[in-house]
C-alpha cells in the first residue's frame, strides 16, 4: 500500500502509522486523512498486527487542519461552506474518518511531541492511550475566533472544568500537566517518549489481538452509554455556529487577506502567556 502524505510500517506486531507533512507541520489536509484511514483499516485487518503507535513526523505531532483546504474548490454545483448545512456536511466528512480511531478494533497509542493542536488534539483524544513529551504543547487556540471542537472528546478526558478551562480561553498547556489532568496518560522527556511508547506497544503484542479488541470496545461502549457517540455529532453542528459567529467571519477575512500566518499572530498577541499551569498560579 502506498502513501504520500502518512508512512506505514511494522515492528513487531506493531502498525507504526506516521503523519508525513513535516513541512506543514503535520497539518491535517483531506488526502492525509484519508491516507489515515486506510492504513488504520490496514492495521485492523492484518492478523500479525496487535495495536497501532499514531506519531508526527519531523519535530510535530499536528498542527491542526490545513486552512488552505477550507473551501471545497469544486464549483457551484458541491457544497460549498456558505450554508451552515453545508459547512455540518463537510464537519461531518472529516469527522467520519478522524473516528475511525475510536471505532477501530484493536487498540491506537498516540505518541505526542512538539505541536498537537486544533484538530490535532482529535486524532490524539481518539486514540485509546495518549503518551506525550514533556515539552508538548497541547491546546485548542481556535476556540478564539474561529469554532469549537468538532470531535468532542475533551470532556471525557479531562472532566468540565478543565474542558472549559482550555476551551474557554484557547490556552495551550504542557506535556507534564496534560497528563496530570488526565488529557495523557503519561508524560516522558522527549528524549524518552519513543523508548517508551513502543514499550507499551510490546506488552500489548504478548496479548491475543481479539482480546485486546474485546477490552478496547468494552471501554469504548462505556462511553458511548455516556454519550461520547452522540456529543461528536452535536460537536459537528455547534462547530458550524461558532463558524458564523462575527469574530469567526473575520478571522477568516484576515486569513484571505493577508494570510494564516498574519491571522494567526494577531489573534494569539493578547493572549500571553500563552500556557495555563495546573498547580502554579497563573
Amino acid at each position: 500500500m502506498e502513501f504520500e502524505t502518512i508512512t506505514y510500517a511494522l515492528q513487531g506486531t506493531t502498525a507504526i502509522v506516521t503523519l508525513n507533512r513535516p513541512e506543514k507541520r503535520n497539518a491535517l489536509s483531506g488526502q492525509l486523512l484519508r491516507e489515515l484511514n486506510a492504513a488504520l483499516l490496514e492495521a485492523d485487518e492484518h492478523n500479525l498486527v496487535h495495536c497501532v503507535v499514531l506519531r508526527g513526523a519531523g519535530p510535530h505531532f499536528c498542527a491542526g487542519a490545513d486552512l488552505s483546504e477550507f473551501s471545497s474548490q469544486r464549483g457551484s454545483d458541491y457544497r460549498g461552506r456558505q450554508e451552515i448545512d453545508d459547512d455540518i456536511w463537510r464537519l461531518e466528512q472529516g469527522q467520519r474518518l478522524r473516528i475511525q480511531i475510536f471505532d477501530m478494533h484493536k487498540p491506537v497509542v498516540a505518541q505526542v511531541h512538539g505541536t498537537c493542536i486544533g484538530i490535532g488534539t482529535e486524532l490524539a483524544w481518539f486514540c485509546d492511550m495518549v503518551i506525550v513529551a514533556d515539552d508538548a504543547r497541547i491546546g485548542f487556540p481556535p476556540v478564539r475566533d474561529l469554532g469549537t471542537p468538532p470531535g468532542s472528546m475533551w470532556l471525557y478526558h479531562c472532566g468540565p472544568q478543565w474542558a472549559k478551562r482550555l476551551l474557554l480561553t484557547g490556552d495551550s498547556i504542557r506535556g507534564k500537566d496534560a497528563a496530570k489532568i488526565g488529557l495523557a496518560l503519561k508524560s516522558v522527556p522527549a528524549a524518552k517518549l519513543g523508548a517508551e511508547v513502543m514499550l507499551l506497544a510490546d506488552r500489548m503484542g504478548l496479548v491475543d489481538p481479539h482480546l485486546l479488541s474485546a477490552n478496547k470496545r468494552l471501554v469504548n461502549l462505556g462511553l458511548e452509554l455516556m454519550g461520547a457517540r452522540t456529543l461528536q455529532r452535536i460537536g459537528a453542528e455547534i462547530d458550524a455556529r461558532g463558524h458564523i459567529a462575527p469574530k469567526a467571519r473575520a478571522f477568516r477575512e484576515t486569513m484571505r487577506v493577508h494570510g494564516v500566518k498574519h491571522a494567526f499572530q494577531q489573534r494569539d498577541a493578547a493572549f500571553v502567556p500563552d500556557y495555563v499551569s495546573v498547580e502554579e498560579p497563573d
